[in-house]
């Protein structure tokens, strides 16, 4: 019986490509046990067990970013995390830990460690998270979402990702994905896209944008975030050309937009980079503008490689895209060079090969 447990939690960012790689994992040894440690505190108390894979939880391990008096308690805390772990780990008489950071992994990689059970790690963001930074450095195996993240020995190999975005072809599935979304597929359609949770500044700069670019023959498919969707937002047709602005609050399936669009405006989240890249959806990324900087390092090889246009947030206003977008949407040729030139990029491959790796290493516990 191979048994893998696998960290990872908190956001989307984290659980998405852990549950691509169980998939894959599946897809090699179907009857594999899996189990996947997280916090009562993420997105993973309700995706995880939705995919169909056993939850088990442990006690957040939050790590501030300045001083403070809760820096004084992460020792006790780690300690109470570290020992629920190996609880886990010990149960599910784990070959392998596969750690996808977050404030989950720390103590599960700990616990591994201590229990001698070998661990791979993946990094997903090009800047790594500390977790990863610790775990880098006894890891039978760091792979990473993107080329130059700095780690000990890390290997590129791409993001875990759905079968839904690996197999999508764009060119096939536009008419489809647009009846999805009441769109025409004669017609241009611009999707813009803050994430999860939405974008202030992209989602007002559309709202400033709309009307014209409607009136350029633009079709809008607007995902605000849930908490950004109100009554008051409606959708709005050009009365000479039927252009439609489409707000909606969230996508279960981002390949169905991915196939209605022409082009994409959003946030360069590891996740968002990596999927359009790999669909070959050219892109505007507007990184957040604060935090530690990793949205812009996400998106630098994409830009680099001219799969994507990197625009600052405080540049990013209903003028610009009034001005620069209906120019960007009419080169087709432009279009077609930065498809072709972020498929280049990223491997579509990754949850095999991560899957492959993990594997590897059953029944190598010291």
């Amino acid at each position: 019986m191979v048994n893998v447990v696998l960290a990872g939690g908190g956001t989307a960012g984290h659980t998405s490509p852990l549950i691509a790689t169980a998939d894959a994992i599946i897809d090699r040894v179907p009857d594999a046990s899996l189990v996947a440690i997280g916090t009562a505190r993420g997105l993973e108390t309700r995706v995880i067990p939705a995919a169909g894979l056993r939850l088990e939880l442990i006690p957040p391990v939050p790590l501030p970013r300045k001083p403070s008096l809760d820096l004084v308690k992460v020792p006790v805390r780690l300690v109470g995390a570290v020992q629920a772990a190996k609880r886990i780990l010990t149960e599910a008489r784990a070959d392998v830990l596969v750690g996808f950071g977050g404030y989950v992994a720390l103590p599960a990689y700990v616990a591994a460690r201590q229990l001698k059970i070998p661990v791979v790690v993946h990094e997903q963001n090009s800047v790594p998270g500390l977790a990863n930074k610790v775990a880098a450095r006894f890891a039978a195996d760091v792979c990473t979402a993107f080329p130059g993240t700095e780690l000990p020995r890390a290997e590129f190999i791409g993001m875990p990702l759905r079968a839904g975005i690996t197999s999508l072809d764009r060119a096939a599935e536009r008419d489809r994905a647009c009846r999805h979304f009441e769109l025409n597929p004669r017609m241009p359609v611009l999707l813009v896209s803050g994430g999860s949770q939405g974008a202030r500044s992209i989602n007002a700069a559309v709202f400033d944008s709309f009307p014209k670019l409607l009136a350029a023959g633009i079709q809008v498919l607007h995902v605000l975030g849930q908490k950004n969707f109100t009554n008051e937002t409606v959708e709005v047709t050009d009365a000479e050309t039927s252009a439609v602005y489409r707000p909606i609050a969230y996508v279960d399936a981002m390949e169905d937009a991915y196939a209605a669009a022409d082009l994409m405006v959003g946030r360069s989240g590891a996740g968002t980079v990596v999927e359009t890249a790999v669909v070959g959806l050219p892109s505007v990324l507007v990184p957040l503008p604060h935090g530690n900087g990793e949205q812009a390092r996400n998106a630098e090889s994409l830009v680099q490689a001219g799969g994507a246009r990197l625009l600052a947030d405080e540049a990013c206003t209903g003028a610009w895209m009034t001005a620069e977008l209906p120019r960007m949407l009419a080169d087709k040729d432009r279009l077609a060079a930065m498809s072709e030139a972020g498929r280049a990029l990223m491997p579509n491959d990754a949850a095999a090969v991560l899957a492959d790796r993990v594997l590897r290493h059953v029944g190598g516990r010291g």
